[in-house]
C-alpha cells in the first residue's frame, strides 16, 4: 500500500513537471512566432523607409520628437557645410547594411553646419584603413573641407551604445568603437555655443567624392529571420518532454 502510494504521488509529481515543463516550450515557441511577426513588420517598414524618396531634413524644432522606432533609415536631403575642425573615425569590421564594404576600415564622421547654425554629424563614407591610421583617414576627409555649401542625401541613424567589452575610444586617434556621435561631439567640441547637435547623425548616401573615399552608398535591410526555426525547436522540445512522459508511465504501469 505504501509502496503503491509513493508511486502515485510521483507519477502526479513527474506529470506536474512534465506539463509545466510543456507549457514553457509552447509559451516560447508561441513567443518565436510573435517575435516572427513583429520582425517581417519591421523589414517591412525599414525596407520602405529606404526604398522612399529623400524628404526635407526635419527642422532643429522637431528634433526632440524623433525616435529610433519610427525615424531610423528615413532618406533625408539638405543643405550644410562641412565645418573646419577635428573629425573622429569609428572602427568597423564591415557592414551590416552595407554589401558594398567588407574588412576592417573606419566610418569618417565629421560636423557639418546647416544654414541656421545647428549641427548635424555625418557618416561620410567608408575608409579602407586595416590599422586606423589617422592620417589616411586626415587625407581622405580634408578634401571634403572646402568651407561651401553641399547638397547631402543620407539616412537618419541614431548613436549606438557601448557593450561591456567595447574598447574605449583613442582620444589621440580620435577614433570610436561604437557610433556614438554625442560623445564625439562632446569631446572633439563639435557645434556653435548656443546652437544644438542633432541627437541623430546621418549615414550618407551621397554625393559621392570624386576619389570615391570615403565611400558613401545606400544602405539595405539585413535583418536576421530565425524565428520559425527557434519556434519549431521549442515545440519539438515540448513534444520530445510528452513523449519521454508517455513511455516513463507506459513503463511504470507495467511495473
Amino acid at each position: 500500500m505504501t509502496a503503491m502510494s509513493g508511486r502515485r504521488r510521483g507519477i502526479v509529481g513527474f506529470g506536474a513537471f512534465t506539463l509545466l515543463m510543456v507549457a514553457l516550450f509552447v509559451g516560447l515557441g508561441v513567443w518565436q512566432l510573435q517575435r516572427r511577426v513583429e520582425k517581417h513588420a519591421l523589414i517591412a517598414a525599414l525596407t520602405e523607409r529606404l526604398a522612399a524618396d529623400p524628404r526635407p531634413l526635419p527642422s532643429a524644432s522637431q528634433w526632440s520628437a524623433l525616435t529610433p522606432a519610427q525615424d531610423e533609415f528615413r532618406r533625408v536631403s539638405f543643405t550644410a557645410t562641412y565645418a573646419p575642425g577635428p573629425d573622429a573615425m569609428v572602427y568597423s569590421s564591415g557592414s551590416a547594411v552595407r554589401d558594398d564594404i567588407s574588412g576592417p576600415g573606419t566610418w569618417a564622421f565629421l560636423p557639418a553646419r546647416l544654414p541656421d547654425g545647428e549641427t548635424v554629424v555625418v557618416n561620410a563614407g567608408f575608409v579602407q584603413n586595416t590599422m586606423q591610421d589617422r592620417l589616411q583617414q586626415d587625407h581622405a576627409v580634408t578634401r571634403l573641407i572646402t568651407n561651401q555649401p553641399v547638397v547631402l542625401t543620407g539616412y537618419i541613424r541614431f548613436p549606438e551604445a557601448a557593450g561591456m567589452l567595447t574598447p574605449p575610444e583613442n582620444l589621440t586617434k580620435r577614433l570610436w568603437f561604437t557610433r556614438d556621435h554625442l560623445a564625439m561631439a562632446r569631446t572633439l567640441g563639435w557645434g556653435e555655443a548656443g546652437k544644438p547637435v542633432a541627437p541623430f547623425y546621418i549615414d550618407l548616401e551621397q554625393p559621392v567624392p570624386a576619389s570615391g573615399i570615403p565611400k558613401p552608398g545606400p544602405l539595405q535591410v539585413h535583418l536576421k529571420d530565425d524565428h520559425l526555426q527557434y519556434a519549431i525547436t521549442w515545440f519539438g522540445l515540448a513534444g520530445a518532454v510528452l513523449i519521454a512522459f508517455g513511455v516513463w508511465w507506459r513503463g511504470q504501469r507495467r511495473t
